[in-house]
C-alpha cells in the first residue's frame, strides 16, 4: 500500500465537466512515483468520477499494477435489490471485474448504519468476497466513538476503517478523530485516512502561521504538514488526498517519496499552530458537496462556507464577496435563498447545522 492515496472526490473540472486530459497527467505523475491506490465513489462527482477513472486509469494501466476502491452509499438504497444493482452499475462504470477495496459510505450513528443493518449490508459484503468480487471489505466512519466500538464488536470481519483525520479535528468535539484513532489502533485495526487537510484548510492558513512553519522547514508547503502529522502516526495505511491540479499531486508526492515523519519539535509546533488557529471561530466544512445535489435552491454551499471562513480567518470582505458574487454570477443560489428544507443537513459527514450557517452567511455576504 503507498502511503499516499489518489482520492477522487475533487478532480479538475473545465466547463463543468471532469477534465479527463487533465487526470490523465496526474494519473501518470502518481503511477510513475510508484503509488497506486485509487480512491473514488458511486456519489463523487455525480457519478462521473467513476467513470473518470475508467477513462484515466482502467483503460490505459494494466489491472495488477493499481488497486481501486469505492463505496456502496445508504443513501441510495431502498430495498436489498439495490445493493446489487449499485455494485454491478460500479462495475460497469468503472470498467473492472473486481474491486481491491470495498467500503460501506460514511457510517455514522443512526440513518446510514441502521440502514446497512437493515438491509444486512455486511453479510451482503462477504458474500462479494467469497465471489471475488472484493479482495477486502471494510467501510468508512462519520460517527461517535461509542458507535464505532459498537460496530467494531458486531462486525469483526471487518479489514479496515476509513476515518477523517487531521491535527485541527484531532480534538473536534463532533469529528473526535483522535479518539476514533485510539479505538482503531489499540484493536490493530489498518487505516485509510481521509480530509488530512481538511478540504484545504490546513493548506492555506494565516500568514503568521504560515510564517511559524516556514521558519522551521522553508522549503516545505504547508499542506505536507498536516500529510506528515497523519503519516507520522502508527497504524495508518494510506492517506487520501483530493488532489485537483498537477501541482498539488507534486506537492504531494514531494512529501511522500522521501517520507520523514514529524521530529519531536515539529510536533510541538503543530499544536501551537493548532492552538491559536482554533481560536478563531470556522465553520468545519471539508467540501464533500454531499450537500449539493439535492439542494433545491441550486446553492453552493461549501462555496459559500468557503467564503466566510475567509472573511473570518483573514479579516478581508472584498475577496470573498467577490468571490461570492461570482457564484451568484454562475447561476447558484443565494445563501438568503435557503428554505430550510434540512436536505443538506441530513448528509452532511460534519453534521453541521448548515439552514443556522447560512443564515449567518447571509448576514455577512448578502448585505
Amino acid at each position: 500500500m503507498p502511503k499516499l492515496g489518489f482520492g477522487l472526490m475533487r478532480l479538475p473540472e473545465k466547463d463543468g465537466v471532469i477534465d479527463i486530459g487533465h487526470v490523465n497527467r496526474m494519473v501518470d505523475a502518481y503511477m510513475q512515483a510508484g503509488m497506486n491506490y485509487f480512491d473514488t465513489a458511486y456519489v463523487y462527482h455525480g457519478g462521473n468520477s467513476e467513470k473518470a477513472i475508467k477513462e484515466a486509469l482502467v483503460k490505459r494501466y494494466p489491472r495488477d499494477q493499481f488497486m481501486l476502491a469505492t463505496k456502496l452509499p445508504a443513501w441510495c438504497l431502498k430495498g436489498p435489490e439495490d445493493r446489487d444493482r449499485v455494485f454491478n452499475e460500479q462495475l460497469e462504470r468503472c470498467g473492472v471485474d473486481y474491486f481491491d477495496f470495498y467500503l460501506l459510505h460514511s457510517i455514522e450513528d443512526g440513518s446510514n448504519g441502521d440502514t446497512y443493518e437493515r438491509l444486512d449490508c455486511f453479510n451482503w459484503g462477504l458474500q462479494k468476497k467469497a465471489e471475488g468480487k472484493i479482495r477486502h471489505f471494510g467501510f468508512s466512519f462519520h460517527g461517535s466513538p461509542f458507535y464505532l466500538i459498537k460496530v467494531l464488536d458486531a462486525h469483526p470481519e471487518i479489514e479496515f476503517v476509513q476515518i477523517q483525520l487531521n491535527y485541527a479535528d484531532w480534538k473536534n468535539p463532533v469529528v473526535r478523530s483522535g479518539e476514533l484513532y485510539e479505538i482503531l489502533h489499540n484493536r490493530d485495526i489498518p487505516m485509510i485516512i481521509m480530509e488530512p487537510v481538511k478540504g484545504g484548510t490546513l493548506a492555506a492558513l494565516k500568514p503568521e502561521l504560515e510564517a511559524m512553519y516556514k521558519a522551521a522547514r522553508p522549503e516545505a508547503s504547508i499542506a505536507s504538514w498536516a500529510l506528515r502529522f497523519v503519516g507520522s502516526l502508527p497504524g495508518v495505511m494510506t492517506i487520501l488526498s483530493g488532489m485537483s491540479t498537477e501541482e498539488q499531486m507534486k506537492d504531494n508526492i514531494g512529501t511522500f517519496i522521501n517520507f520523514e515523519p514529524l521530529t519531536e519539535d515539529e510536533k510541538k509546533l503543530v499544536d501551537k499552530v493548532r492552538t491559536i488557529m482554533l481560536n478563531v471561530p470556522q465553520i468545519g466544512c471539508t467540501s464533500c458537496r454531499y450537500c449539493t445535489p439535492g439542494c433545491p435552491m441550486n446553492i453552493s454551499i461549501p462555496d459559500v462556507f468557503r467564503a466566510v471562513n475567509t472573511m473570518n480567518l483573514y479579516g478581508d470582505e472584498f475577496r470573498p464577496k467577490a468571490f461570492y458574487g461570482g457564484l451568484i454570477g454562475q447561476g447558484y443560489g443565494r445563501a438568503f435563498d435557503c428554505i430550510a428544507c434540512g436536505q443538506c443537513e441530513g448528509v452532511c459527514p460534519q453534521h453541521l447545522p448548515i439552514i443556522d450557517l447560512l443564515k449567518e452567511a447571509s448576514g455577512k455576504l448578502d448585505a
